[in-house]
């Protein structure tokens, strides 16, 4: 079992940045899953935004954040971050953490492959 909670969402200005954390606890080594974010708005599906693997070797982005967010975990603090820049109006969302058991050597993207999840933090960016 592996309880995530999510920090650092907020309000934010068009162009500013933002850190969000997820601190794993739980029974489980959280160094044995891939970790990813997750965003959803109002009325829309949840949609894939990063994904890092167990070694944090490999990471993966949605295109529409390439080039302003960063994923990265650090295993000792069991906390996997997101850094957001270059903010924009449609980043808005309720962002989420998972975990997957890492099961292949890339770390998945589909929501679907994730087992736990966060409840997740409203990250609001004002235009």
């Amino acid at each position: 079992q592996v309880e995530l909670v999510e920090s650092g969402g907020g309000l934010v200005q068009a162009g500013g940045s933002l850190g969000l954390a997820c601190t794993a606890s739980g029974p489980t080594f959280i160094s044995n899953y891939d970790m990813g974010w997750f965003r959803q708005t109002p009325g829309k599906a949840r949609e894939f935004v990063a994904t890092i693997n167990w070694n944090a070797g490999k990471t993966d982005y949605a295109d529409s954040v390439k080039g302003r967010f960063s994923i990265s975990r650090n295993h000792a603090e069991k906390t996997v971050y997101l850094q957001m820049n270059s903010l924009k109006p449609e980043d808005t969302a309720v962002y989420y953490c998972a975990a997957a058991l890492a099961l292949n050597s890339h770390p998945p993207i589909r929501e679907n492959e994730y087992r736990y999840w966060g409840q997740g933090t409203q990250v609001t960016v004002s235009s």
